[in-house]
């Protein structure tokens, strides 16, 4: 059985104006360090036999706040960058909504982006990465749109449901592949 816990990056000054963020590399804001702080000594680094992040800067952060330090540094994951937002990097979604009013990252077409089955790809190689290693427990700091994606995928569901998922920053969740297959244990919890 492996259990596979997703953190997602603390507050941004993007994430927190609900401007679209993939290879823009965004710092913390005070808050989102605060929120990666309270993350502290919810998650034991010894516990992970596979800690990975993204490459950017905001989860990279966020796991080093958590603890994940030293010896439990992340090792860096190309493939849970976030979903490339392509010429829509930066605008909100109302913003893009303007000039293209059906548009959703879950269903749409993203000019000069990613699509959703380019990012399935990507981050199937995640999950493959994670069951390959035979750990019973890995972590991966990363981002909302990419974590959806992965669940997705997990869950042997399209992209497109990952709308359903709502995942805000600096929350835990944990995925569980057991005898009956693979589920979510538990979604976008918050710190206690």
């Amino acid at each position: 059985m492996t259990r596979l816990f997703l953190v997602r990056h603390g507050e941004t000054e993007w994430s927190a104006n609900g401007r679209h963020t993939s290879v823009t590399d965004l710092p913390l804001t005070k808050a989102g360090e605060a929120q990666s702080r309270s993350l502290l000594g919810h998650l034991d680094p010894a516990a992970f036999g596979l800690v990975l992040s993204s490459p950017r800067q905001r989860a990279r952060r966020s796991a080093e706040l958590a603890g994940f330090v030293d010896a439990y540094e992340p090792q860096i994951e190309e493939n849970l960058a976030e979903w490339s937002y392509g010429d829509y990097e930066g605008l909100t979604r109302e913003q893009i909504n303007e000039s293209d009013p059906d548009w959703s990252i879950w269903s749409g077409t993203t000019p000069g982006g990613e699509t959703g089955p380019e990012v399935t790809a990507r981050v199937s190689q995640v999950i493959d990465r994670v069951l390959a290693a035979g750990v019973e427990q890995a972590i991966c700091f990363a981002h909302g749109h990419s974590l959806r994606a992965l669940t997705m995928c997990w869950l042997g569901l399209d992209v497109v449901h990952g709308a359903q998922f709502e995942l805000d920053t600096a929350t835990i969740s944990v995925l569980s592949d057991e005898k009956d297959g693979q589920g979510v244990e538990r979604w976008n919890a918050r710190p206690v």
